[in-house]
């Protein structure tokens, strides 16, 4: 089966985060033709081996999602999705094509100094995110990990061009849900009780005045069970904070109390306010960016240096505890927008991908 194929294959078949049984199952059988080892990973994930020569402690993980998202396919492809409401719009069914045609090559001469995982790993876009179950394995225990390897698609880069960002790269990400009561009541009688909306109104106007480039904070959901003559006396909000830097990401968690304390004493309600822990960022090692730039240069491959991106990737689990590289692949601005149902990925960029993750793993092993 052809990279290509194969990326057909898992997109008519997509499977949302940790339920990628069949996924799974179709990754399994396809490295079991192409006689490379394999085992089950984090629940419904795969990590293929591939065993070189000299010392087997030296090791390179190279690593592609595998979930799909929750979204209704609009593309008008041959190999759109069979599976209703649910679909590859994030590319990661090509970031698994990528690497299956990696791994293809390097079982064919596997002549690099240790030992090469290929990691399919599931859930990527669901908290607790699928990283942090591989690590919870701790599969490459006894090992030197000298490189963890991944790529994202990039619908605004041109086909085949890659990008680079050496240090931090992606934000880090919490969920904020703040949960605001006080006692409502009649709401043309306003002066007789506390105005829970206003409220929630102005907290939320102080959250956002917290912004800028590197530092977010979004409420993308607000529930307020009134009515047009009602103030009502519980108001639920829900959003996400991003930033680069992990003493700003606690410090920012402190002015986020802090401003729902004032705000209380301000109107006279009282606010929780709950976090839930996301990815950490993605922070690129230097010297491996460095070593990719290079090669990308003495290969011929079009790329360019990226900017910081406030979205964020569980790839930051492994760039906390391995030197690691987080880059991207250019599919072209006719893919359309990632995490829509029109996004169709160039599958031209599939071969460039292949040749460049090849030639990095092993340039990896020869450092």
């Amino acid at each position: 089966m052809t990279p290509v194929e194969f990326r057909r294959h898992l997109h008519r078949h997509p499977e949302r985060s940790f339920r990628e049984e069949r996924t799974a199952r179709f990754i399994a059988e396809q490295l079991d033709r192409a006689a490379i080892a394999h085992r089950p990973i984090a629940g419904t994930g795969i990590l293929a081996r591939i065993e070189g020569k000299g010392d087997p402690t030296q090791a390179v993980v190279l690593r592609a999602d595998i979930d799909a998202l929750p979204i209704e396919e609009r593309a008008a492809v041959a190999w759109r999705s069979e599976h209703p409401g649910t679909m590859h719009a994030c590319g990661h069914d090509l970031h698994a094509a990528v690497l299956y045609g990696v791994l293809l090559r390097l079982a064919a001469r596997p002549d690099f100094e240790g030992t090469l995982f290929g990691l399919f790993q599931p859930g990527e876009e669901q908290n607790p995110g699928g990283a942090s179950r591989v690590l919870a394995e701790d599969p490459f225990a006894g090992y030197r990990v000298r490189a963890v390897i991944g790529e994202h698609v990039e619908p605004e880069l041109p086909t085949g061009m890659l990008g680079f960002r050496p240090g931090k790269y992606m934000a880090s990400n919490d969920e904020i849900r703040l949960r605001l009561e006080g006692p409502g009541g009649h709401a043309a009688k306003r002066d007789e009780h506390a105005d829970t909306v206003s409220a929630a109104a102005r907290l939320i106007l102080d959250l956002t005045a917290l912004n800028t480039p590197e530092r977010i904070v979004s409420i993308g959901r607000v529930e307020a069970p009134g009515a047009t003559n009602v103030i009502p006396d519980r108001i639920a909000m829900e959003g996400t904070m991003r930033t680069f830097d992990q003493t700003e990401r606690a410090s920012l968690k402190q002015t986020v109390e802090a401003l729902a304390r004032r705000n209380d004493a301000d109107y006279g309600v009282r606010t929780c306010v709950e976090f839930t822990p996301g990815y950490p960022c993605v922070v690129n090692d230097p010297a491996l960016t460095r070593l990719a730039v290079a090669l990308a240069e003495q290969e011929g491959f079009p790329h360019r240096m990226l900017s910081l991106r406030t979205t964020s990737e569980d790839f930051g689990f492994y760039a906390e505890r391995y030197p690691s590289l987080f880059y991207r692949l250019g599919v072209g601005p006719d893919s359309g927008r990632l995490h829509t149902a029109m996004f169709n990925p160039d599958e031209a960029a599939i071969p460039a991908g292949i040749r460049f993750m090849e030639r990095l793993a092993r340039k990896c092993f020869e450092t």
